[in-house]
This record gives C-alpha cells, structure tokens and sequence, in this order.
C-alpha cells in the first residue's frame, strides 16, 4: 500500500514538473489533459503526506518517552503520542477510501425513469415531487436536466418521466437512488383528511456509449407518432415522436421532447443503450448476486428504499436505517446528508473485504 502511495506521490511531482514546460502550457489539449491528472492525484497526495506527517510526530515523540527529558516534556510527547495517533488513524480512513477501486460508471451522465407504483393519481403526484425534487439537486450541483419523455396527469403528476442529467460526478450521487420510494401524507385528492400510502420507482442508468455497447438497429422497430400531452403540451401537426422496440428484450422507449424527429431518434436511442447495456450487466454479475445485494448502491429496484413521512416531517432511509427530519428540504433538493451516507456505508462495506491500508 505504501508502495502505491509513494507511486501516486512520485507521479503527481512529474506531473507537476509538466504543467511548468512551456512545450505542454502552449498545447492546449495536452495542458488540459495534464491538468486533470495533476487534480485527480491531489486529494490522494495530500492525505499521503499528512499521513507522513503524523508517523515523523509519532516517532519523535516515542523518542521523547524513551530517552532521559524531563517530565514536563515527557507529558507533552504523550499528548503528541495520542493526537497524532487520533489523525493518523483518521487519514488512514480517508486513503481506504481514496484507494479502493471506484465505480468506472461514477464520472458518467445519467439517465432517470420516475414510473408512478401504487396509489393511483397520488403516486403520478408523487412521482411529480421526486422528479423536481431531483431537479432541484441537479441545479444545486451545476448539472443539466433534460426531460425526453414524460406521460403527464390532469393534475400535473407523471405516470412515468424519462430525463437525462448531465454533469461532473452525476452517476456517482444519483446511483443510490434506484428503487421503490414510499411516500406517506394526505393526498390533494382525499377530502377526508386520511393518510395515504403511495409509491414511485426510481431506475438509474449510467449513459452508454458506442464504446460500452454496439446496438444492432437490425434488431430495432422504429416507429413515429405524432406528439401529445396533457393541456396540449407537445402537440405538433407532424409525426416526430419516436418509439423504439428491441426485438430480443421487448424494451420499448420513446422520446417526444424535441420537435425534430431526427433529435427524438437521437435521444431514444442513447436510452435504450443505456438500458440494454444495464439488462446485460446485471445478467453477467447474476454469479456476484449475493456481493451485489451487501451493497448500498446496487440494490434491487424492486427494493423499498426510503418513505417520505410528511405528517411527521421525516425521511427514512430503509437501506442504512437513517432518519432525519427536514422532508421540506429534502424534496427542495437537499439530499447531500443522505447521499453522503449511502456513500460512506457503500464504501465501508466495499472496503470491508478489502486489505488493512496500513500494510505496506
């Protein structure tokens, strides 16, 4: 581990070096290039050095107890004995982390299905809430939404929304929230005042590219419609809506958010890699099953994940059993507490298999 340590070290010092020739600073794709590799090795550099840091105060101050000082100095080594210890342990945390291997979907744009579950008009209302709720994260973070295709309700929830998330990291948060989300209040359509159960299901793909995954379009039927939806958004005089079929899968995506039809084909047609790319994935780690299920991030989409209690003002997390209260700001976006969470459990339990960083 210490070797690895000393590579990264050694690498982000070369790397250094280059980002001051002016043969890299006046090519500008190299300098980029040169650039993001400097960053992705400083987080890990800075704890390895703290990590030094905290061995040379914890050598020095043994030599303290051990040699013939005084005994006021001797109390202060055993203070810089204890704290350093403290930080050490702390920073070897943090390189678990840094070092264990990453999810290689993690720096993808993402793809969101919100399918209304049980619970009739209530669950499209709902599902409306969870996709501003994400579109409000999205923004907080700096990321792009675009909606492809959505069947909207009378009273302006979705029975089911399709929208892309485009932006740094975007798959790395969003991948917790596959599965089957509950919601417990009193709907708009109840008159009697009485608690309602619904839900709504998550799906979070990665975006697949031509590199992940060639779709043979022989094996794809291409269908146009003309575009419509609820108080006459969408509708167009021309057919430009897209419905797509995968023979072999029976997956079927359509996408009607783009006047063009071109545009529409464009966009179903990365959904439905994306899709097919995810059906593959699962099958091939069907033998890993049991590893996938001990995971925060990969559970199963039928899997009830979390409940929104909002006569009680409380959002549980059923996954790692994390309740917290300020649903307000929950469904305004603030979901960094609860993703930080699943990510720190996901970590630890993907780390528990793992080696002892410590061991050089």
């Amino acid at each position: 581990m210490i070797s690895k340590l000393l590579e990264c070290e050694n690498k982000y010092e070369e790397l250094e070096h280059r980002l001051t020739d002016p043969e890299v600073i006046s090519d500008n794709d190299l300098y980029r290039k040169t650039l993001q590799e400097h960053a992705a090795l400083a987080e890990i550099v800075e704890a390895f050095r703290e990590y030094k840091a905290c061995e040379a105060e914890l050598a020095e101050a043994r030599e303290i107890l051990d040699g013939e000082f005084d005994m006021e100095l001797k109390e202060l080594a055993s203070l810089q004995l204890k704290d350093a210890g403290k930080r050490k342990d702390e920073v070897l945390a943090k390189l678990k982390v840094l070092l264990s291997p990453g999810d290689p979907n993690d720096s993808r744009d993402v793809i969101m299905e919100i399918r209304a579950g049980t619970g009739g008009e209530e669950a499209a209302l709902f599902a409306a809430v969870l996709f501003r709720m994400y579109s409000k994260y999205a923004e907080s973070m700096g990321w792009q939404v675009s909606v492809m295709d959505d069947n909207e309700t009378g009273l302006g929830g979705f029975k089911e929304i399709v929208f892309t998330v485009e932006g740094r990291g975007a798959y790395s948060k969003l991948k917790y929230e596959s599965g089957v989300h509950r919601v417990q209040r009193i709907p708009q359509t109840e008159s009697g005042g009485r608690i309602h159960t619904s839900t709504a299901t998550v799906a979070v793909f990665p975006e697949a590219s031509d590199v992940d995954f060639k779709l043979d379009m022989n094996e794809v039927d291409v269908d146009t419609y003309r575009s419509g939806g609820a108080g006459g958004q969408h509708i167009n005089k021309t057919e430009s809506a897209i419905r797509l079929t995968h023979r072999p899968t029976g997956i079927v995506v359509t996408c009607q958010d783009q006047r063009s039809q071109l545009k529409n084909k464009e966009k179903a047609v990365k959904v439905l890699k994306s899709r097919l790319l995810d059906l593959y994935s699962s099958q091939q780690q069907e033998a890993q099953a049991e590893d996938r299920r001990s995971q925060v991030g990969t559970g199963d989409r039928s899997e009830r994940i979390r409940t929104y209690n909002y006569p009680q003002n409380r959002i549980t997390d059923h996954r790692i059993d994390l309740t917290l209260y300020d649903l307000e700001g929950f469904v305004n976006g603030k979901l960094d507490d609860v993703i930080t969470a699943l990510s720190t459990a996901d970590n630890a339990k993907r780390l528990a298999a793992g080696t002892d960083p410590g061991e050089s």
